[in-house]
Formats: structure tokens, C-alpha cells, sequence
């Protein structure tokens, strides 16, 4: 096999979904996902005003959906008007924005595993609540969908971590602090998802020491990843999964 590709399926996560086709975070993306082979995806939550968990990257509905203004100022209830699609294409118009537990039955039916990103944001009441509430959703998860936990919050993988010890934790950056390995044994978390331009032989090396994982986001060009894969890379999260499978 060429080094030029991972090794597996289970080394390529859908980023949002497949979100180079159709509109991220979307159960239009996770669909496109499964179909170009992918077996994980990665998503965001985020919490509304009421403490609804919904799957969205921004702070605000303005950038991927037909509605405006932030998340704080919406209640469940909202979700039934917006259009989370059109945005990216007429095609996909009426997706709509899925609470988690709507896309973790979704992603069950696809027969699809999750990279849950928990989003931190200044309008949610507190870090328990944020925690507590995407626990409660992954432990009533459909069986059969694996789960992983990613964050820029360290705060929030430690949450994660007392709530349940299980869970498979990565650490996202952009690029690593100086004192990186000693902030990923605190939380304590088994991986690092880090932005593929900061990726590095000395890094993957000092990982594989340590006994973690290496992923790299947001990656679309197979090319740029080809040297890292026998340098031991454990995965890749993608726009576009079908040019790693």
C-alpha cells in the first residue's frame, strides 16, 4: 500500500461531515460522508438559551443558516424555522440544525462513529451544564456508534473525564503550546488534534513516546499528509473524505 494514503477508514473523519458537498453539520453531510466511504465523522455542539445541545460550529445562526443572531437568544422551539441548508446550495434547502440527540440517532442509522467537539461559548450557563448535558445525550446514544470527545477546552475534557473515565479525549490546537504534553497528561487525554500546518516529525516522535494519538484538521489535500503516515499519523479530519478513501 502506498504511503500516500491512511490505512483505514478509521483514520479519516468527515470534518462536519463531508462539507465540501453539502452543508456542514448538517444529517445532508453525514449522509454524504457515509457514502464516500467515511466511518467517522467529526461535529460541534453548543448549547441554546434553554439548554438545547445542537449541532453547530458558530457562536451565531448567521453564517450557516437562513436565520440571524446568537445562539443565547434561541429556544428549541426555533429550530423548526430555520434553514441550515439553502446557504450552501439550493438543493439542500430545508435541512435543518439537529439537536444531538436527533444526530446521534441519525449517525446510528448510518452506522456511523463521532468526534463530538464541544463548543465553549460565553452565553452558556456553566461549564456542568454544557458537560452534563452532552453526557446525558452520549450515554443514551444509539448503541453501536463509538464515540470520541475533542475540545479546546481543557476545562471541558476534565469535565468530560470525571463524568466518565471511558470516554476517548483528544486535545485540539492550533499549534502546540511549549508545555503540551504535560496539559494533555492533566486532563488526562490520549490524543491531540492539531491544525496540519503545525504538524511535525518531532512532534508525531515525542507523541509516540508518550503513548498518543496524532490527528490533524483540517487537511484537503492528501498529498500535504503523504510523509506523516509512516511516521506514525493516526488520522486525518477532512472536508472531503473521498480523496483519502
Amino acid at each position: 500500500m502506498s504511503n500516500h494514503q491512511p490505512r483505514s477508514t478509521g483514520e479519516v473523519q468527515a470534518h462536519r461531515g463531508a462539507s465540501a458537498v453539502a452543508p456542514e453539520n448538517t444529517i445532508a453531510a453525514f449522509r454524504a460522508a457515509h457514502d464516500q466511504g467515511a466511518r467517522w465523522v467529526e461535529l460541534d455542539v453548543a448549547l441554546l438559551a434553554d439548554g438545547t445541545p445542537v449541532v453547530i460550529h458558530d457562536v451565531t445562526l448567521d453564517r450557516t443558516t437562513n436565520g440571524k443572531g446568537p445562539l443565547g437568544q434561541l429556544v428549541a422551539a426555533d429550530l423548526t424555522r430555520l434553514d441550515a441548508g439553502s446557504w450552501f446550495d439550493p438543493q439542500f434547502a430545508g435541512e435543518k440544525l439537529s439537536t444531538l440527540p436527533q444526530m446521534l440517532e441519525a449517525l446510528g442509522e448510518l452506522g456511523l462513529n463521532v468526534n463530538v467537539e464541544i463548543k465553549q461559548h460565553e452565553h452558556h450557563k456553566s461549564l456542568a451544564q454544557l458537560t452534563e448535558t452532552v453526557h446525558h445525550c452520549l450515554q443514551n446514544r444509539p448503541s453501536g456508534v463509538d464515540v470520541m470527545i475533542s475540545s479546546f477546552d481543557a476545562e471541558c475534557l476534565k469535565a468530560m473525564h470525571r463524568l466518565d473515565p471511558s470516554y476517548e479525549l483528544a486535545m485540539l490546537w492550533s499549534e502546540l503550546p511549549p508545555d503540551w504534553l504535560d496539559r494533555v497528561a492533566a486532563i488526562p487525554a490520549g490524543a491531540i488534534h492539531l491544525h496540519y500546518r503545525a504538524l511535525s516529525f518531532n512532534v508525531l516522535d515525542r507523541a509516540r513516546e508518550n503513548g498518543l494519538i496524532v490527528r490533524c484538521w483540517t487537511c484537503n489535500d492528501p498529498a500535504q499528509m503523504a510523509p506523516f503516515w509512516e511516521a506514525g499519523l493516526g488520522g486525518v479530519i477532512t472536508d472531503d473524505p473521498r480523496l483519502f478513501l
